[in-house]
C-alpha cells in the first residue's frame, strides 16, 4: 500500500439483506449471512492500489449484518468542484443496461448466479455522465424524479447523438458546442448508448485527450512483489534533490507509513470504528420496547411498528481522526522509522529495536502485540528486513526469535520457510480447475474448517481453499489428499487471503520440513515411527506421566496422529496456533514431539488422577491449553533433547552441507534455531520399527555424545567447536559392563555400573560405589552404555521405571566410540 501522505482514513456503514434464520441450504448446513460472503468478496478490493484511486484499507462486520468499510480518505471531491453536497452514487450515472436489468434478488432458499450487465464499458458510461456535469457545470436530472430519470435514459436507445439529446434538454447545448472537439469526440465515445459499440477503458485510453494529458503524469508502475523473480530495485530512484525531500516530510513520519500500517496502529491505540459512526450520529439505537410492534397475530405477523430509520442507507463518510494515535507516539524519535540494519555474524538472538523498548520485549507476549509503540517499531523493522530478503534472512530469524509483529506474520512466515522466486507462475501454471477424484473430499472437509473465523467461512474463503488444496494435490502425484490437510492450509490461507501463490508456497515449503511423507498413500510407517520417537520423548522428559499412561494403555495412538498430522492445527483456534508456529518456524522437525509433551504436561495432573476411560474422555473435549506456556515449556524441553535423541528414518533427508571440511555447525547445539544434523559415521544408524517401538528410552549417536561430553576426537573425526558450559546441560555415561571390559577402556568421566548386578530382584537399584552419584545426578542427562543392545534398553527401562528423566541410550554402543581414540585406561595404582 502507499504512504497514508496528506490523505486521511474514513468509514462509512450499511446492513447487508438478512436471511431466514430457519433455512438451511443444500448441504443442510445453515446459509452463509450475506454480510460474510461480501466480507469475503471485499478483501480483493484491498490488492487494487494506483496513485490516482483511493486505497480500500478494512471491512468489518458488527451485529445485526451491519458492515462498515475503511477507506483512504479525500475531503476534496468532484462534487466540491459542482459545489454541490449529493453524492455521485446516483441512478443519473447508471448506464442504460444496468438499468435495463432491473433490481436482482436471490431467492431465500435457492442461490443463483447474478447475471453481469455491470463492468469496465458500464464505467465508461458513468464516466461520460461526470464528464459532461464537469463541462456544463451543473447536475443532469435535477428536475426529474427517480423514476423519471431511468425512462429518459432508457429512450435515449431512439436518438442518433445522446450528446445532443442530453444537452438540448438541460439547455446546455451552446456550452457543448464551444467545447474542443477532442473534448466532444471523447462524451460522444463515452455516451455511447450499445455497450457493444461503446469502447473499453483501454481503447479509450488511446484518444488524442488522454494522449496530450499522459505526459503531464508519471506512468505508475506496481512495484515487483516481495517473492517474484523480478528485480525489486530495478525501478528504484532516488530524487535529485535530498534537501527538499527533508522538507517534504516536515517530520510528519507517520505519513510516510503506508496506510494499512496506520490504520493497525489507529486500532492498537484504541480506535474503534462503531464509536466514531456512534459520536456522529451514524449509528443511531433505540430502546427495545420502542421496537415491540402495536399488534400480533398468532402466526407471528405483527402491524403498527415502521420500519427501523436507522437500518436504512447512509452513505456519509466519518473522518477517522489520528490525534489519538499521534500523541501516543508523540515521543517516539525519527530514527525509529529508519533503523539502521547492521550486519551482525553473530549466533546470539538480539533485537535491533530502540533501547528503550527493551523493558517492553520482556512483558508477555500478548501485552506486546497490543503495545502500540513497540508494534510501531517491530513493524518498521520486520518491513526494512523483508525488502532485503534473502539477504538479511538470518536477522529476520533472529527477530523472529523475540517476537514476530502480527501485522508481518504472514511475509515473515514465507521467508523464515525460505519461500523464494517466482511463486506466482508456479502456481498460475498448476491446473486447479480440471476434477481429480479428490474433489468430493475436499468439498466436504472445508465448511468444517476454522469455520468460527468470518474470512475462511466466507463462500470467497471456500473457494480459495479448494483451489489451493487442489493445486497441493496435483502439485505432489506421489501424495495423496489425507483429512487435516485442510487445517494445514487455514493458517497459511488467513495470512495470505489475497494472495493464494503465497499461501501454496508456504504449505509447499511447510509440509516436507514437518511432515516429510505423512501424505503417503500408505504412510502407516511413517506414523507408527513418529508416534514412538514420541512415546521416547514422553518417557525422556516425564517418566512418572510415561509409566502411568503405559500401564493403563493410553498410548499416542488414540489422541497424538491429529496433533501431528495437521501440526495442532486441528487442536487450537489459529489465534493460538500463530504464536505456537511463530516458535516452530524456528525450530527443526523435532520440535513438534516438545510441544506435544508441554501439551501432556499441563494436562498432568488429571492425567496421573484418571484411568483409560477418564483419558479417552478428556482428549475428546481438550481442555483450554495456555498456549504462552506450552512455547515456553517447548522451548525448554527442546533444549533438553539431545538433537539425535528424535531421529527418524523416514523423516527429510538433510541437505547437503556447503562445508566440506566435515566439520559439524557451530550453530548452537541446543538451539531452536539449529538444523537437522548432515549424516556422518558416527550418527545414528537405523533400526527396525519393532526394535525401537522395544526400547522405552530414545537412543542418542555417538557423535552426540562426543559433542556433549566435550572430547576431543583423533584420527579422521573432526572435533566440533567448543561450547561454553552454559550452552548445554550436564551429563553422565553409565558404562554397564563388567569390571573387566570397563578397566579395558572407557569413556572419561564414566561411572561403571555392571548390569548383571545393578539391580535387586524388586527392581530396586543395588546400593553401590557409584549410586549416590547416579542419584545426584536425577534430572541430568544420564547416556547408558554398553555392548549388548538388550542390555542397555533394559537398564534404562529400570531407570524409567523409578523415576529417572532424562535417560538415553548410545546408539551402537561402546563399539561405535572405539575408533575415535577417545577409551581411556585407568592407571595403574601402586
Amino acid at each position: 500500500m502507499f504512504p497514508l501522505k496528506d490523505a486521511e482514513m474514513g468509514a462509512f456503514t450499511f446492513f447487508a439483506s438478512a436471511l431466514p434464520h430457519d433455512v438451511c441450504g443444500s448441504n443442510g448446513l445453515p446459509l452463509t449471512p450475506n454480510s460474510i460472503k461480501i466480507l469475503g468478496r471485499f478483501q480483493i478490493l484491498k490488492t487494487i492500489t494506483h496513485p490516482r484511486l483511493c486505497q480500500y484499507v478494512d471491512i468489518s462486520r458488527g451485529k445485526h449484518e451491519r458492515l462498515v468499510v475503511v477507506a483512504e480518505h479525500c475531503e476534496r471531491s468532484l462534487e466540491d468542484l459542482l459545489r454541490e453536497r449529493k453524492p455521485v452514487r446516483y441512478p443519473s450515472y447508471l448506464a442504460p443496461e444496468v438499468i435495463a436489468q432491473g433490481i436482482f434478488k436471490t431467492t431465500d432458499h435457492m442461490p443463483s448466479k447474478k447475471p453481469l450487465p455491470s463492468g469496465p464499458k458500464s464505467d465508461v458510461w458513468s464516466l461520460g455522465i461526470i464528464l459532461f456535469e464537469l463541462c456544463v457545470g451543473r447536475k443532469l436530472f435535477q428536475s426529474l424524479d427517480i423514476s423519471e430519470r431511468l425512462k429518459f435514459l432508457l429512450t435515449l436507445d431512439c436518438v442518433d447523438d445522446t450528446l445532443i439529446v442530453l444537452a438540448e434538454e438541460h439547455g446546455c447545448l451552446d456550452i457543448i458546442k464551444e467545447l474542443p472537439e477532442t473534448v466532444i469526440d471523447l462524451l460522444k465515445k463515452c455516451l455511447t448508448f450499445h455497450p457493444s459499440k461503446r469502447p473499453t477503458p483501454d481503447e479509450l485510453m488511446k484518444d488524442k485527450v488522454f494522449s496530450e494529458v499522459s505526459p503531464l503524469y508519471t506512468p505508475f508502475t506496481k512495484p515487483a512483489s516481495l517473492f517474484s523473480s523480478s528485480l525489486r530495485c530495478a525501478d528504484l530512484t532516488l530524487p535529485e534533490d535530498i534537501s527538499q525531500l527533508c522538507k517534504d516530510i516536515n517530520n510528519d513520519y507517520l505519513a510516510e507509513r503506508s496506510i494499512e500500517e496506520v490504520y493497525y496502529l489507529w486500532c492498537l491505540a484504541g480506535g474503534d470504528l462503531e464509536k466514531e459512526l456512534v459520536n456522529k450520529e451514524i449509528i443511531r439505537s433505540k430502546p427495545p420496547i420502542c421496537t415491540l410492534p402495536n399488534f400480533l397475530f398468532e402466526d407471528g405477523e405483527s402491524f403498527g411498528q415502521g420500519r427501523d430509520r436507522s437500518s436504512l442507507l447512509d452513505d456519509t463518510t466519518v473522518t477517522l481522526s489520528l490525534c489519538q494515535l499521534r500523541n501516543r507516539l508523540k515521543d517516539v524519535g525519527g530514527e525509529a522509522f529508519y533503523p539502521l540494519l547492521e550486519d551482525d555474524q553473530s549466533n546470539l538472538p538480539h533485537s535491533n529495536s530502540n533501547n528503550e523498548l527493551s523493558a517492553a520485549a520482556t512483558l508477555p507476549l500478548i501485552i506486546r502485540e497490543k503495545d502500540t509503540e513497540y508494534q510501531l517499531n517491530r513493524i518498521i523493522l520486520f518491513d526494512r528486513l523483508l525488502k532485503a530478503y534473502p539477504y538479511k534472512k538470518n536477522q529476520i530469524w533472529k527477530e523472529a526469535r523475540v517476537d514476530i509483529p502480527p501485522l508481518m506474520r504472514g511475509l515473515t512466515w514465507a521467508a523464515l520457510l525460505g519461500v523464494e522466486g517466482a511463486i506466482h507462475a508456479k502456481y498460475d501454471a498448476i491446473d486447479k480447475d480440471t476434477p481429480i477424484p479428490t474433489d468430493r473430499q475436499i468439498e466436504v472437509d472445508i465448511p468444517r474448517c476454522h469455520q468460527y473465523d468470518e474470512l475462511l467461512s466466507s463462500p470467497e474463503g471456500h473457494a480459495k481453499f479448494r483451489r489451493v488444496l487442489k493445486a497441493w494435490v496435483v502439485s505432489h502425484p506421489d501424495l495423496v489428499y489425507w483429512q487435516g490437510l485442510d487445517s494445514l492450509c487455514a493458517p497459511f490461507l488467513y495470512l495470505n487471503f489475497n494472495n493464494e501463490a503465497l499461501a501454496y508456497a508456504c504449505m509447499s515449503a511447510f509440509i516436507p520440513k514437518y511432515l516429510y511423507n505423512f501424505f503417503l498413500k500408505d504412510n502407516s510407517h511413517v506414523i507408527q515411527e513418529y508416534l514412538t520417537v514420541f512415546s521416547q520423548m514422553i518417557a525422556f522428559h516425564d517418566p512418572e506421566l510415561s509409566n502411568h499412561l503405559n500401564e493403563i494403555g493410553f498410548i499416542p495412538d488414540l489422541y497424538a496422529i491429529p496433533w501431528f498430522l495437521t501440526m495442532f492445527t486441528h487442536v487450537f483456534p489459529l489465534h493460538k496456533i500463530f504464536h505456537l508456529w511463530d516458535t516452530l518456524l524456528l525450530g527443526n522437525s523435532s520440535f513438534p514431539f516438545c510441544i506435544g509433551v508441554a501439551i501432556l504436561q499441563q494436562l498432568r495432573d488429571r492425567l496421573l488422577a484418571n484411568g483409560f476411560n477418564e483419558c479417552i474422555l478428556l482428549f475428546s473435549d481438550l481442555p483450554e491449553i495456555d498456549i504462552e506456556r506450552c512455547v515456553r515449556e517447548s522451548i525448554n524441553l527442546f533444549c533438553w533433547t539431545p538433537k539425535s535423541a528424535t531421529y527418524r528414518q523416514h523423516a527429510q533427508p538433510p541437505k547437503p552441507s556447503s562445508d566440506s571440511s566435515g566439520v559439524r555447525s557451530s550453530a548452537p547445539y541446543f538451539s531452536a534455531e539449529c538444523p537437522d544434523p548432515p549424516k556422518t559415521d558416527l550418527s545414528r544408524e537405523s533400526i527396525p520399527l519393532n526394535d525401537l517401538k522395544s526400547e522405552v528410552s530414545p537412543r542418542i549417536s555417538a557423535e552426540d555424545l562426543i559433542d556433549l561430553c566435550e572430547l576431543t576426537v583423533t584420527g579422521h573425526f573432526k572435533t566440533p567447536t567448543k561450547k561454553t558450559k552454559s550452552s548445554k546441560p550436564k551429563l553422565l555415561v553409565v558404562d554397564i559392563r563388567n569390571s573387566e571390559d570397563f578397566i579395558r577402556g572407557h569413556i572419561a568421566g564414566s561411572i561403571n555400573i555392571p548390569f548383571s548386578a545393578a539391580f535387586t530382584a524388586e527392581g530396586e537399584l543395588t546400593q553401590g560405589p557409584y549410586t549416590a552419584m547416579l542419584q545426584n545426578f536425577k534430572g541430568k542427562v544420564i547416556v547408558i552404555v554398553g555392548h549388548v543392545a538388550k542390555h542397555t534398553a533394559e537398564f534404562a527401562a529400570h531407570l524409567v521405571k523409578m523415576k529417572y528423566p532424562r535417560i538415553c541410550i548410545l546408539d551402537g554402543g561402546i563399539n561405535k566410540i572405539k575408533p575415535t581414540g577417545l577409551l581411556t585406561i585407568p592407571s595403574p595404582q601402586i
